[in-house]
């Protein structure tokens, strides 16, 4: 009973992340913008006004999903998007647009950190938590197919019906989303703080005070933005290294879809590579990133090759630095620590974002590119010294 019901969860998990990817707006949105007469300003202003909701909301919708049913947070979430989506098809202006990146804004607060913290509890609860990172890089591959999948229907569906074809379709995949959501299971009894008349202040109280009481934690919290910020900025960008390889304009898609060909069988190696500890972890950041630098140094369409096999490596250790986190959580505050790591994801990305612009104006895409292989590499000398750090102080404490 208990393996057949951690297979249902990893089901309905794979399902919810497939669709939650497969919006056939992705590819286009920004094109439907522009089409709208909305000037560069304007489209780069909802850019920032959806991540500005997101670091806004993400700490607070955490303590809410330690206050109340995760579950519940997870398919509200895709109706708000559905609802975005529709006004973007249906009164195209710049304040539609708004109000919609805002709802998908709140619909990423509200999924980021429930998810996990019910996902990783209810395999707890299975007695299968050693399985989270391998069911949860699963689950990202799982989405990442949704993009690609998405990336390959856009088109054709685009040519049949416009975007009010393309607009209804990624409605149904938000409705289909959200009704997969309901099938989650969630065992977990209401917070103390919640029935005490705390709300979500009493989460977010605990997630602090765990992470001030636990060094291990707050390590956890550190080490999840510094893996996934970098890359998940890149990945912005790979349309205009690839071009500027020498591929023609319609073969760029083609080349993406190798890149993320190589993100979605990182997530797919997590459960082999759970077992490889801070030296394995270290190796691969270090690895990766000099597979980002030598791939996009190359300025060929083969060095592409290399910067799939990077992006391979940095969703693998994203996957492991989230398992990480997960496992040193004893608290009620999960969803709560787990936006906080959000959060730190969010702004090191804006930051990325920033230093990208300067670099790339400066130089080129594919110097940008490479330099981006150096936070990478401090990060997995860290994680090494805090490794031989640890073995000393296990060697000094022997009797």
């Amino acid at each position: 009973m208990t393996l057949s019901s951690a297979r249902r969860l990893a089901v309905v998990l794979y399902g919810y992340a497939f669709l939650d990817d497969f919006v056939l707006l992705y590819p286009v949105y920004a094109l439907l913008f522009a089409d709208s007469g909305l000037t560069v300003w304007q489209i780069s202003s909802l850019f920032a006004l959806w991540s500005v909701t997101g670091v806004v909301l993400e700490i607070p919708s955490g303590a809410w999903a330690d206050a109340v049913s995760r579950r519940l947070l997870l398919w509200v979430g895709p109706l708000l998007t559905a609802a975005g989506f529709t006004l973007w098809v249906l009164v195209p202006s710049y304040w539609a647009f708004a109000l919609g990146f805002v709802l998908w804004g709140i619909k990423g607060a509200l999924g980021s950190g429930a998810l996990e913290a019910l996902v990783y509890e209810e395999l707890e609860r299975l007695g299968a938590g050693g399985s989270y990172g391998r069911v949860m890089g699963r689950a990202r591959a799982a989405g990442l197919v949704g993009v690609m999948a998405a990336m390959g229907l856009a088109g054709p569906v685009f040519a049949y019906g416009g975007y009010p074809v393309v607009g209804a379709a990624s409605v149904l995949a938000c409705l289909l989303t959200s009704a997969v959501a309901t099938r989650f299971p969630e065992h977990r009894a209401a917070d103390p703080g919640a029935r005490s008349g705390e709300g979500w202040a009493g989460p977010l109280r605990a997630g602090f005070a765990e992470a001030r009481a636990d060094r291990s934690v707050r390590a956890a919290l550190l080490v999840v933005p510094a893996v996934t910020a970098v890359w998940g900025a890149l990945d912005e960008y790979t349309p205009l290294l690839v071009r500027d390889t020498g591929v023609a304009e319609n073969d760029v898609s083609h080349w993406l879809l190798l890149v993320w060909a190589g993100a979605t069988v990182g997530g797919l190696l997590a459960g082999p590579a759970q077992r490889w500890g801070r030296g394995g972890f270290a190796g691969i950041l270090a690895g990766s990133a000099l597979a980002l630098a030598l791939g996009a140094g190359a300025r060929t369409p083969a060095g592409i090759g290399l910067v799939a096999v990077a992006f391979c490596g940095f969703q693998l250790a994203s996957v492991l630095a989230d398992a990480r986190l997960q496992e040193s959580i004893e608290g009620t505050g999960r969803a709560t620590l787990t936006s906080v790591a959000g959060v730190g994801t969010d702004l090191a990305t804006v930051a990325v974002f920033g230093a990208y612009a300067v670099v790339g104006s400066a130089t080129s895409h594919a110097t940008a590119f490479a330099l981006s292989a150096v936070p990478y590499l401090l990060t997995a000398l860290i994680v090494a010294a805090g490794r031989s750090a640890a073995r000393t102080s296990e060697a000094t404490a022997r009797p």
